[in-house]
This record gives structure tokens, sequence and C-alpha cells, in this order.
């Protein structure tokens, strides 16, 4: 996949031979912004409210995938049944969704954050499968902002990825030195 931008606010992207150009209109940086803030906000207020109010995923893991025709039901039942994994859930989901709701809401590995916030997603996605209204229900939709997030680099719209991107390493800034970081930072 290659990225040429060839004016401002214009953007192309190839991929498979197939290449898809847009233009952005001067307010989307804006817009960008308000999808990060909202899905930050959104995750950190339901981590937070997890954590002073408890969580429990044991009984979500056992019986929400078996009562809905869920292609994953086996995956989610093993889940559920394994003391271990359910301890892990416990602490992992609360947790990460503040982690990643304040990594996304100050803008810092903005690009890592959005990552594990569609991984999430997905697997919400499978856990509450519902096909009464299609394919399409508000965890996929969730899951699309973290992917736009990460896909427009809304951390360096006003957030810390700008800031750290160019602290000097060597007299290079960071994400020039290291031009991999480029995966997590954006």
């Amino acid at each position: 996949m290659t990225q040429t931008p060839s004016a401002p606010n214009t953007f192309e992207s190839r991929l498979g031979g197939i290449t898809v150009t847009g233009r952005a209109h001067s307010l989307s940086a804006w817009f960008v912004l308000a999808l990060r803030l909202t899905i930050g906000f959104a995750f950190l207020y339901s981590g937070v409210d997890k954590i002073l109010n408890g969580f429990a995923a044991g009984g979500y893991l056992n019986n929400v995938a078996a009562t809905n025709g869920n292609p994953l039901a086996e995956m989610f039942a093993w889940m559920g049944s394994t003391p271990w994994f359910v301890e892990f859930v416990n602490v992992a989901v609360p947790f990460g969704e503040v982690a990643i709701g304040l990594g996304i809401m100050v803008g810092l590995l903005t690009r890592l954050a959005a990552f594990f916030g569609a991984g999430m997603m997905l697997l919400f996605y499978f856990g509450n499968w519902d096909m009464a209204h299609g394919f399409i229900n508000s965890d996929f939709m969730y899951m699309l902002v973290f992917l736009a997030v990460a896909a427009f680099g809304a951390g360096r719209i006003l957030g810390l990825d700008a800031v750290v991107e160019q602290y000097e390493v060597g007299g290079q800034p960071l994400i020039e030195k290291y031009p991999a970081l480029s995966y997590l930072f954006g």
C-alpha cells in the first residue's frame, strides 16, 4: 500500500492495484478531532464506570453468545468456563477501556489505542451477535470509528502524538529516526 498526497486536503491510497483518491473539506480536521474525542470519552467513561461499579465478565461470556446463534459461541463458552481467562477479562476490559479512552482523548499512541479499541469492539460485535437488524450494529460502527481515527492520524490534530513525533533523538525528529513508530502514533 502506498500513499502519495498530491495537493492540500487531498488523500490517495493504492491497495491491490486499486487507487482511491479523495478531497477533504477544510473543516475535516475538526470532524476527525470530534470523532477522536467522542470515541475516547465513550471508552474512558465506560471503563471508569466498570471500575467504580464492578464488572464481572463470566455471565456474559457464558450466556450471551450461546443465546443468539453466534458463530463463535463455542469460543465464548470456552472463555467463560476458563477461570483464569475470566479473571483476565475482568481486569483487561475495564482498565483497557480506560487506557484506550485516555490515549485516544489526549492523542497519545493514538493508532495503537485505536487498534486495541477496534479489536475490543470486534469481540463485542461477536459477543452481542444479533442479526435482527442485519450485520451492522453499534459495536460494528464503533469499530469503524476507531479505524477511522487511526487512518486519519487523529492524534496529530491537537494531540500529543504531534509533539512526541517531533521530539528530537540525535538531532532528528523521533518519527523520522524511527519511521516504524508511525504505526503507533498518529
